[in-house]
């Protein structure tokens, strides 16, 4: 019964850790939960997003965390939205003016947010920029093509 017990338990747990994304897809498909140990920005691919003047570059995951890359064209918008993820994003070159929560500021090169889960976010690129966010757990639909 105790060896029964143990196992079970040891099934639970390795189930849990799958779900989480600790364990990658042995088979290397599409349907992985984790990205590549090594993303070379040169072979990753830049895709458009909903919004006019912005890309995204997905360079790093699983299921708990996701890194992107988002570069904007002057004047382009981060249409205002929300979502159930923890998002942490940090300027890495340009101006935008970001509105979370209800609140704006004007934020540039070196400056970071925090948007809590559920808060609606979104932007204004005022000055050509690259924005690297961060979210916990990751963006399922980013991978979705």
């Amino acid at each position: 019964m105790k060896t029964l017990k143990k196992l079970l338990f040891t099934g639970i747990l390795l189930v849990s850790f799958s779900q989480l994304g600790f364990a990658a897809n042995p088979e290397g498909d599409s349907q992985k939960t984790c990205s590549e140990t090594f993303m070379f920005e040169a072979q990753t691919p830049w895709e458009q997003t909903s919004d006019k003047g912005v890309v995204r570059q997905v360079v790093g995951y699983n299921g708990t965390v996701m890194m992107v890359k988002v570069k904007f064209e002057k004047g382009a918008v981060g249409a205002a939205h929300t979502h159930y993820h923890t998002q942490v994003t940090y300027v890495a070159a340009g101006k935008f003016e970001f509105t979370i929560g209800g609140e704006t500021k004007i934020v540039s090169a070196g400056d970071a947010l925090y948007m809590a889960p559920d808060v609606k976010h979104g932007c204004k690129c005022l000055e050509a920029g690259l924005l690297i966010d961060c979210f916990s757990p990751m963006r399922e639909t980013f991978l979705a093509k």
